[in-house]
């Protein structure tokens, strides 16, 4: 049974926005029309969806997603390249959280700059902020 754009995005919890995204990204099929020129969608359109936000949501992007619905559409085919795919995607996510513990570890030094409730203008927070904004080790007081 056909369902329109609206029912789509509740049943998958994508916004409309969304589904015409992938849509013009190639990513969902074309859907029918209505007399109405309504979109109408089909069983297909709602598993083929709820596979790219699986994805999206393990943050995979959109050529990711792309190739693994190459796969998806041909299931006879090998999936080595699917392994190769999810072992870089793995790397690339262990580099992120690399780069997020030293944001971590960034912010917490930051944070003790200031351990107590000042004036903006003695925050130490905001003065090792605007040092490193204008490329100074210290603010000079005026």
């Amino acid at each position: 049974m056909p369902i329109k754009i609206g029912e789509l995005a509740k049943r998958t919890g994508a916004t409309v926005e969304t589904i015409r995204y992938y849509e013009k990204e190639g990513l969902l099929p074309e859907p029918s029309r209505s007399s109405g020129n309504y979109r109408l969608y089909n069983e297909v359109h709602i598993e083929r969806l709820q596979f790219i936000l699986h994805c999206r949501t393990l943050d995979m992007t959109l050529d990711e997603v792309r190739i693994l619905l190459e796969y998806w559409d041909e299931p006879d085919k090998e999936c080595g390249n699917v392994n190769n795919l999810l072992d870089e995607h793995i790397r690339t996510v262990e580099i992120r959280m690399d780069e997020l513990k030293q944001l971590k570890q960034h912010l917490i030094t930051l944070r003790q700059k200031c351990m107590s409730e000042a004036s903006a203008k003695s925050c130490g927070i905001l003065n090792t902020l605007a040092d490193n904004a204008n490329g100074k080790h210290k603010k000079t007081q005026q």
